[in-house]
């Protein structure tokens, strides 16, 4: 294990940034701190198959800034952390190899905190907490919170009913048509929510297991063969909710939807993209505001979890979205832009009381 010391880390402003290796298991991991500002960084853990590890090393940096970002605007006196194991969970998940990931969680002493993410689920969050006490997003039966894609659905649905509100005036999706591309974890809840307020939802998802499921389960529910064909449908909002990049040069001046509000994170696929949004006239609702209901779930779990408490919290994320959508207009700048504004005065007014010294 080693601190990363060149110019990509440092340049990004992070705080700390760790190679973990455990030969044995095949274990590669980094774990990315980017800001403890507000207390310790918390962040999921994702486990994928990545092309390279320069891949790897960009994808924890752009998810750790972004987390630091969400929990500041979540009210979370957490700050921003990701991790990421590189390989196919399929061929290398194990349990020694989680443990292993679990000690050098253990090594950080607090500083950060990890839960679920893609390739990760509660069970190998109950695993990992065999070796450290820094875990979220356990089981229900080990005191946690379980499935932390609940609150993220839901957090996701008050995001959308708040830009609903700003674009038509009415905070809610009934008879409009909602495009979701991806029907997994959050996916799935969030069509429910979606189709019990009244909405027509058009889906889309790689794995045919996915569609089966809608096929099944709401049959009402219009199943277009891939994200491209979503993207290009009669849809009044875009729902990202796989894996980052959803929005780029390509998809944004086809894109037919006014409102884009999704679970995925890093939907702008580089920075500028959220202006061509703003220039083809799409409210962006960013996807660290509405996508926060999952951290706020399993961060509740540090207190004792208690859904109840977690789930009023996520429901804020309608006002917040709606205090950043007014602030973009009154500041002329777009969503993103204003999102990123309201996070940095948090962290550096809340952050600066750390300078206070305490008996």
């Amino acid at each position: 294990m080693g601190v990363f010391a060149n110019d990509d880390p440092g340049s990004s402003g992070h705080e700390q940034v760790v190679f973990c290796q455990d030969k044995q298991t095949g274990l590669r991991a980094i774990i990315a701190i980017y800001s403890t500002a507000l207390g310790p960084a918390l962040g999921g853990t994702r486990f994928y198959p990545y092309a390279s590890e320069a891949e790897a090393l960009a994808d924890v940096l752009d998810l750790s800034r972004g987390m630091a970002y969400k929990n500041a605007l979540a009210g979370l006196d957490l700050g921003g952390g990701k991790a990421v194991i590189w390989g196919d969970p399929d061929r290398l998940k194990s349990e020694a190899l989680l443990r292993a990931y679990g000690r050098f969680v253990e090594s950080l002493r607090g500083r950060y905190y990890t839960a679920c993410d893609v390739g990760t689920y509660v069970a190998d969050m109950d695993v990992i907490a065999r070796e450290t006490r820094f875990v979220t997003g356990r089981s229900v039966e080990h005191g946690g919170a379980g499935d932390s894609s609940v609150l993220t659905a839901w957090g996701v649905f008050q995001g959308m009913r708040a830009a609903a509100e700003h674009v038509w005036g009415s905070p809610t999706l009934a008879g409009r048509t909602v495009g979701v591309a991806g029907l997994g974890k959050v996916g799935r809840h969030l069509t429910g929510h979606l189709i019990d307020d009244g909405a027509r939802v058009v889906a889309t998802d790689v794995n045919p297991r996915a569609c089966e499921w809608a096929r099944q389960t709401y049959p009402q529910v219009e199943l277009v063969p891939d994200a491209s064909a979503l993207i290009a449908a009669d849809i009044d909002v875009y729902a990202p909710c796989a894996l980052g990049g959803a929005l780029n040069d390509d998809t944004v001046p086809a894109l037919r939807a006014k409102v884009v509000a999704g679970a995925a994170n890093n939907q702008l696929a580089h920075p500028g993209i959220e202006k061509l949004l703003a220039e083809r006239g799409i409210l962006y609702a960013p996807d660290y505001v509405v996508n926060a209901g999952g951290v706020i779930q399993v961060a509740d779990e540090i207190d004792g979890f208690n859904f109840e408490r977690a789930k009023l919290r996520a429901t804020r994320i309608y006002d917040t979205t709606r205090e950043i959508l007014q602030l973009a207009d009154a500041e002329g700048v777009p969503p993103a832009v204003a999102a990123d504004r309201l996070a940095e005065r948090r962290m550096a007014d809340v952050g600066r009381l750390r300078t206070i010294l305490l008996p």
